[in-house]
């Protein structure tokens, strides 16, 4: 095991092979993060977090408690080794959360001062794109964040292929349950049979795109259709799922997305992903057209809806 810090080991398997070492660094808890959990270690405090080393692997959503119990550890005076299988990945990449977030290193910092104790150490690019989300939510993960439940979503796609067994989680409230949510979003009905559809924080929003190149294979020589002419460029908004959506996509990567009371058609969804009218790629999808969708924001008084068409 190699020291980063004052109280931080980082390391691989064979780093607890010996209680007697540990014993010896003071160490009094170990963080695990492999695919199987190890053996426990005769008086040490342990914390185990499963994940292969796979770019496709969540790490992101445990930053935190790791962080925590790092803190908690090195706080009573002790020191604490963080572990991995081969001690060049997952280890590392929890470590340097830890210093993103105790240190206010950005992640290019924390991961050179991780390496440069650890020359060996070398993040898989999976790990490497959560710790710059990490970075963007501040340190700290944030369920509310669009940046979460997009990530959340891309990491759903990839575990579960067949689409048969979706986390409850998942799903934002149905916004017609008024005893779960709150009145103080906007709105979005459908226009023409005035159903509550999805709140403000289920639009998640996406940088535009490169406009008409990126239609170059579609021939689309119209610059007007792609809002040239000074129109709105991203005509749909993308949200995360509705539970009112969940009957539709349960087992089948692509369909439509009809209003749940009137059978109107809203927009689309894929699981392999669409393309926004500005250009941008979103994966997955879940469209809704802007023209089938009126707001209605509520007034300071809470009493009224002023709606926009």
């Amino acid at each position: 095991m190699v020291p980063v810090l004052p109280g931080l080991y980082v390391g691989g398997a064979e780093s607890c092979s010996s209680p007697e070492s540990l014993a010896a660094a003071g160490v009094v808890a170990v963080l695990t993060v492999d695919a199987e959990e190890p053996p426990a270690v005769p008086g040490v405090r342990a914390l185990y977090v499963r994940a292969r080393d796979e770019p496709g692997a969540d790490l992101l959503s445990r930053l935190d408690d790791c962080a925590a119990f790092i803190g908690a550890a090195r706080a009573g005076g002790g020191a604490v080794l963080v572990r991995c299988q081969a001690g060049v990945s997952r280890s590392v990449a929890v470590v340097t959360a830890y210093l993103m977030k105790t240190r206010g290193l950005r992640c290019e910092e924390a991961y050179a001062a991780v390496r440069a104790a650890k020359p060996d150490a070398e993040v898989n690019p999976g790990f490497q794109g959560q710790l710059k989300l990490y970075e963007a939510m501040g340190c700290a993960v944030d369920s509310s964040s669009a940046l979460y439940k997009r990530y959340r979503l891309q990491m759903l796609t990839e575990r579960y292929p067949e689409l048969q067994d979706l986390p409850r989680e998942v799903f934002a409230v149905d916004p017609t349950d008024v005893h779960q949510t709150p009145n103080t979003e906007v709105l979005y009905r459908c226009r023409k049979c005035r159903r509550a559809l999805f709140r403000s924080s289920s639009v998640l929003s996406h940088a535009e795109g490169s406009g008409a190149t990126a239609f170059a294979r579609k021939r689309i020589t119209d610059s007007a259709q792609l809002c040239g002419d000074g129109r709105e460029k991203c005509t749909s908004y993308f949200t995360e799922p509705v539970q009112w959506m969940e009957p539709a996509l349960l087992g089948v990567m692509e369909g439509q997305l009809l209003c749940p009371k009137c059978k109107w058609k809203l927009g689309s969804f894929s699981w392999r992903g669409e393309q926004c009218s500005c250009g941008r790629w979103v994966t997955p999808a879940f469209q809704i057209h802007k023209s089938r969708v009126d707001e209605a924001r509520m007034l300071p008084a809470g009493d009224f809806q002023a709606t926009k068409t």
